[in-house]
Formats: structure tokens, sequence, C-alpha cells
């Protein structure tokens, strides 16, 4: 256990706390750019990011500045996941970079997709997980209604109306015989703060998590094994658009459809901003010192 676990949960849901209380306004980011964008669409972006989803945080963050590098005008909006399709097919935002598919985020592209560009895969190596402390007496989803006492039969999920919490409640808790369990919605950052206490006092803990994440190189915790799958098999992260975006933005719609990241390089991404106590306007500074030392990478998405 890390000593600077509670710092940083502190940390994680204040700047959760200022993006809902941000709403749909956008933050415009970085100085001054060029008076035209390099791009033959226009020089202004606007990209929609998810609320407590670090990835898709952590890379929107990293190409707000790789825009900006290459002359464009960068609006981000911070948003919970319903308002940020509505955003898009409404084309009040370009793109969003985080967006699960098959599983996660099913009924949101079946009720908004068809009005939506679909731009390319980033990582393929993405999947929702029970995870428990890492010396509890389970390796399984199997074994949970069998240790339920263990647990207090107490599951501890994230936001009422994600994808993996209603893929919990519709399939992991009838498969696996958990209809007696208190399955608990509040919020990431309310369940991280829980996974930090518990892992901290060596009590056992059940959480609703998602891989690739920065809180399993951070605090002992493990995944369970799903062999009936309820959570569904690995996903895609995508990039879906706004329609037309291809043809008004070819230049960055080519950029971003050949992007792609492993999860050992994402989650070396995500830990410089998750791992230590950054606050969002520091975003920047600590995302270009990291672009420095993947200096080659960097430029190879551009290229």
């Amino acid at each position: 256990m890390r000593t600077t676990a509670q710092k940083k949960f502190r940390v994680f849901g204040r700047l959760t706390a200022l993006a809902a209380a941000a709403g749909l306004a956008l933050t415009a980011c970085g100085g001054e750019t060029a008076d035209t964008g390099s791009g033959e669409g226009g020089d202004e972006i606007n990209i929609a990011i998810n609320h407590g989803w670090e990835e898709g945080i952590a890379v929107a963050e990293l190409w707000s500045l790789i825009l900006e590098d290459q002359g464009y005008t960068v609006n981000k909006s911070y948003m919970d996941l319903a308002p940020s399709f509505s955003a898009l097919t409404t084309g009040d935002m370009d793109f969003n970079m985080n967006i699960w598919q098959p599983v996660t985020h099913a009924e949101y592209l079946e009720e908004y997709g068809d009005d939506l560009e679909q731009v390319g895969v980033w990582n393929s190596d993405a999947n929702q997980v029970i995870a428990v402390n890492a010396d509890a007496p389970v390796d399984s989803l199997e074994d949970l209604a069998d240790n339920a006492e263990y647990f207090d039969s107490r599951l501890v999920g994230i936001e009422p109306g994600a994808g993996l919490t209603e893929r919990t409640e519709q399939y992991v808790i009838p498969e696996y015989g958990l209809e007696d369990w208190d399955f608990r919605t509040s919020s990431t950052p309310a369940m991280l703060q829980e996974v930090a206490t518990a892992t901290s006092n060596g009590d056992p803990i059940a959480v609703t998590l998602w891989r690739p994440h920065w809180a399993f190189n951070s605090y002992d915790i493990k995944a369970l094994e799903d062999p009936k799958e309820a959570l569904g098999q690995e996903e895609n992260m995508t990039i879906y658009a706004r329609a037309g975006f291809s043809e008004d933005q070819p230049e960055v719609f080519e950029w971003l459809s050949n992007f792609e990241i492993d999860t050992e390089r994402l989650q070396d991404l995500e830990v410089v901003l998750f791992e230590e106590e950054v606050e969002q306007d520091q975003y920047e500074e600590v995302i270009r010192a990291w672009m420095e030392e993947n200096q080659d990478w960097v430029d190879s998405l551009t290229a």
C-alpha cells in the first residue's frame, strides 16, 4: 500500500467535482495558437471527455496538446456519457475518444450510433471486471457467493447509469447467485476511495472496475475470472465522431483513425496524471513532460 493513496483520491474527487460543476461548459486548451489550423476543415476542435474514465481522460488530454501543437484551437468539455453522445449527434462536440464496444456502451450506440461516425479503435485490451483485495480467498466470480460472509455480502459499484453498473445488475448478479448481496452504486471516485481505505486497513473489498486502470498498479487488488462472461469479453476502446467529421476535418480524422496505444504505454500515461497529486490545470505540464520522454512515438502520430 502506498502512503499517497488517500491524497490521490482526494485530488481525484476534487477534479471530478470541478468537472461536474462545469457541466457542458467548454474549457479552452492551452495558450495562443496559430491564426489558422493546418487542417482543411478549420482550426477549432471540440472534444467530449467522460467523467471518471481515466484512460479516456489521458488520451483526450494528450491529443488536445498534439492538436494544439498542429495549430488547432482545442475546446474540451467534461460530461457524463449520455450528454456526450447527445452532444455528438447535435454537432456540439466533434469526437469522443473513449467509447467501449461491443458491450459496455452498446445501449448508447444502439440509440445514437446511426448518427455518428466510427473513427477508429485505439486499444483492444479493455474489459470490465469485478476486483477484490489480492489476498481474498477467491479467484473467480463463481467463488463469490460461497464467500459472502467474507465480503459481508457487499459489492461496491460506480455510477448508477454506467454500462458496467447495468451489466453487473442484469448479468453478473443473477448468473453468479449474488441476488442477496448489497450492490451499492455511487460514483467512480467514491468507489476508488473505498478501495484505498480497505486496502490500507487490510479489509476485504469487492468492486466493479475495468482494465486498463491505474488502480491495479497502485493498490493490492486483483481481477476475478469471469468464466460465464457475464461482463463480456475483451472490448475495443473506440473513437466516435459527429456525422460529417471525416469530411470537415480530414486531416484530424486520418490521424485519429490511425491512432493506437498499447496498454503498457497507456497505463504509463495514466500514472503521471492519477498516481500523484495533479490538479486539472497541471495536466498540460505533466503530459508535456511525458511527451518529451516519448517524443518519437508522439511525432509518429501526425507524421
